[in-house]
């Protein structure tokens, strides 16, 4: 799948909201930090604001997360210029004041100029399909136009969900710049734990983030099994697309010989309700066809939910080369027949 063919899939301001914020590349958070400062602002209806007022949010938010984890790859030399260099040293007057300090916030305006919102919109080498805000007025007092796009976004059913799924991606990151943990992710990928339903760093076992929010937006956040919308009330499930019964139930007669089934390759949000009246009946064609979609969507965002749907692919073949998920997807078929 192609970023077209995502956006193809549901052609929405919502899609190219998802392809800037789950399909980047990453080599620092600001661009989740400044999607959290639009929504924030877009969400009480704002169409126009001076770009301090945006930058406050932004800046107070990667103050919080660089408290907990790291908001770019350890190791990486930072001049004493760079934002991350003087929000670290801002960070403890900031924290005793309850917003910014002038330094900060001064560091905030003019980082945020230069650097990650000239880049929000790019993706693949190309721009996203639409266009969440305009920076107008002099370098010296910018005023910062809201979208329409932005406020359909903002004031979407769905806009709780994108929220998790902003955070979802920012923890993915930040455990990906940890090092030693960032390098088993880039290299092994995640994996499940079913008690919790997280993702987890396979040789810590630590949590990364939740599997819904983590996969909910390669999905457009719909239900795999109806294809309706998860809204905000929905109870929610993690379904297995392949029943997880089939391991034990083949394992009985004579082994397994298909590919794990509890990993995230085979794992889908649905609505708890759909998935409780599906039960351990196979996937129809339309849910082996979304699922062969948003894996392929999957693999063209960055490490380590690629790496991990990589690794499933390459393993599941025993020597032979598999073409793509739909190819993946008829061999498990065949396993279960």
């Amino acid at each position: 799948m192609t970023h077209d063919d995502f956006y193809a899939t549901d052609p929405s301001a919502r899609a190219s909201w998802r392809l800037a914020i789950l399909m980047g590349r990453n080599s620092r958070t600001y661009k989740f930090a400044l999607g959290n400062a639009l929504l924030h602002h877009a969400s009480q209806g704002h169409t126009e604001i001076p770009l301090r007022d945006l930058a406050a949010p932004y800046a107070m938010t990667l103050l919080e997360r660089a408290a907990r984890a790291p908001q770019a790859p350890e190791g990486t030399a930072a001049r004493e210029t760079d934002f991350l260099t003087v929000a670290a040293r801002e960070s403890a007057e900031s924290r005793r004041l309850g917003r910014p300090t002038e330094r900060l916030l001064a560091a905030a305006e003019r980082s945020m100029q230069v650097m990650v919102m000239r880049k929000f919109h790019h993706h693949g080498g190309a721009e996203v399909p639409h266009r969440f805000y305009e920076l107008a007025g002099s370098p010296r007092s910018r005023t910062v136009l809201l979208s329409s796009a932005l406020g359909r976004v903002a004031g979407s059913y769905g806009v709780d969900g994108l929220r998790a799924e902003l955070d979802a991606r920012w923890s993915i990151v930040e455990n990906s710049f940890a090092t030693g943990i960032g390098r088993t992710l880039i290299e092994e990928g995640v994996r499940v734990d079913r008690e919790t339903l997280h993702l987890t760093d396979r040789r810590r076992r630590r949590p990364v983030t939740g599997v819904a929010a983590a996969v909910a937006g390669f999905q457009h956040g719909r239900c795999h099994i109806c294809d309706e919308p998860v809204g905000p009330a929905d109870r929610i499930a993690v379904d297995h697309v392949f029943p997880y019964a089939l391991m034990r139930r083949f394992e009985s007669v004579g082994g397994w010989r298909g590919p794990d089934l509890d990993t995230l390759w085979n794992l889908a949000v649905a609505h708890e309700k759909c998935n409780g009246a599906k039960s351990d009946r196979m996937p129809t064609e339309e849910e082996l066809t979304r699922l062969a979609r948003r894996n392929e969507a999957i693999m063209r965002s960055p490490w380590p939910l690629r790496t991990t749907l990589r690794i499933s692919l390459e393993g599941a073949g025993r020597g032979r080369r598999i073409s793509g998920w739909r190819a993946f997807l008829r061999e498990v078929e065949k396993v279960c027949a």
